[in-house]
């Protein structure tokens, strides 16, 4: 099995990578557009739909597909740049990447503080149904009414950030630390790995961590400093400065044994019944601390990674098939491919499946959860497609009147070399 080889040897020969398009990784799209789905079943207020998702059986969770993947895609769109523009360009090119999530943070944060606190200071569900459910609060976002003067700053600096809000922020500081590592790149592989490891490190002594809100000692719930070990080894596997793992029978067997022996010390109806493994899991918390992402936490990532990287075969042939389940696939893919639009979405989509289910039909319900869960599922595919389909620029295409700059004596003379070159520019 080739592995990461696949696309990491397209970026590798970036001469030839400016003239032959790029072809996608099946399997990065595939788990990362698994990845938000479980995103979207965890943030859906009182699912119970989260009883079965992986980080009920384990350490890691959909956080590590989503920062691991968004490394591995990192290597894809912003490593080309620098491959072929040079240092200045690629981290220029990666600061337009930051400014975008940004601000795509800003206005994700103010449309859901603005819709509930909307909805819970009008009365209405509790008028027409009877709710008393503070929603604005279920997120910890009254102090961000009650003390503007100190939120809002706080927000645009970002020294302040609710929970709920906090992925968006750790990938852009990661971001930033990514100029860096392209810089010591230059050096060896040596470097960048003794500087991944350092400021893993530094996160977990305390050294390094940034505040979450003004009015408290409260720190970021996602450390980029230290997220950024996972987001780099991704970085650096699609890069080719790791290798591809060989596929043993042995290490299937030790890939298996830490995801099954994690079970007992992750899965709450097994260490509450157990005292013992209680109290082991409770001892070794730093190890498996989703702040400071411990140790064992991007064991049994790594662990999970390679058992699926296997499950899906070489160069994931077994996504790439003309059937119902390759179907499914690329539907899956499709959401996996538009995931920053997808993941902002999904936040949006959770709060109002969670305020729409509680007023039509309340919570508990086996059925209801069905239908919340698989509606949120439906709005999240279609802002995918939707995404994508304005990606594509449509307009963009010969054939129709508008857009050809027909009659206009300043666009004919270009209409030809722009029809030439519009599939390079899709």
């Amino acid at each position: 099995m080739n592995g990461f080889k696949d696309l990491r040897l397209v970026n590798m020969h970036s001469t030839s990578a400016a003239t032959v398009p790029r072809p996608r990784d099946p399997r990065l799209d595939f788990f990362r557009g698994i990845g938000m789905f479980i995103i979207f079943i965890a943030h859906l207020p009182a699912n119970t739909w989260t009883l079965w998702i992986p980080a009920r059986f384990g350490f890691s969770d959909a956080t590590e597909i989503f920062v691991f993947c968004s490394g591995m895609a990192s290597a894809i769109a912003f490593g080309k740049v620098f491959d072929q523009s040079g240092w200045l360009m690629g981290a220029a090119r990666v600061s337009h990447r930051v400014w975008q999530v940004y601000w795509a943070h800003v206005c994700l944060f103010l449309v859901i503080a603005a819709g509930l606190v909307a909805v819970q200071t009008s009365g209405v569900l509790n008028r027409c149904c009877g709710l008393t459910e503070d929603y604005v609060n279920s997120l910890n976002l009254w102090h961000f009414f009650n003390k503007t003067a100190e939120a809002l700053p706080g927000l645009l600096t970002l020294t302040y950030v609710p929970n709920y809000f906090d992925i968006l922020p750790m990938y852009i500081v990661i971001l930033v630390l990514l100029p860096a590592i392209m810089a010591l790149s230059r050096l060896g592989r040596a470097p960048v790995f003794i500087f991944m490891g350092a400021v893993w490190v530094g996160a977990n002594l305390g050294l390094l961590g940034l505040p979450a809100e003004p009015w408290s000692d409260r720190v970021w719930f996602f450390n980029p400093f230290a997220w950024q070990l996972l987001f780099f080894t991704g970085f650096a596997f699609m890069r080719g400065w790791i290798p591809a793992p060989p596929v043993r029978h042995s290490l299937i067997l030790v890939a298996i044994a830490i995801v099954v022996l994690t079970v007992p010390f992750a899965w709450f109806r097994v260490y509450r019944t157990v005292p013992v493994l209680l109290e082991i899991r409770t001892a070794i918390e730093p190890l498996w601390s989703k702040t400071e992402f411990g140790i064992l936490r991007y064991v049994h990532f790594l662990a999970l990674a390679y058992l699926a990287w296997i499950a899906v075969g070489a160069g994931g042939r077994y996504l790439v098939v003309d059937n119902l389940w390759g179907a499914v696939v690329r539907v899956i893919q499709k959401v996996g491919q538009q995931s920053l639009a997808v993941f902002m979405a999904s936040l949006v989509v959770a709060q109002t499946v969670g305020i729409l289910r509680d007023t039509v039909w309340g919570r508990g319900d086996m059925v209801i959860e069905f239908l919340a869960n698989a509606g949120g599922f439906a709005a999240l595919i279609a802002v995918a497609y939707v995404v994508s389909w304005y990606k594509k620029e449509p307009w963009r295409r010969k054939g129709g009147e508008a857009g050809t700059g027909r009659g206009d004596p300043r666009l004919q003379d270009r209409q030809s070399a722009t029809q030439q070159g519009a599939g390079d520019r899709r």
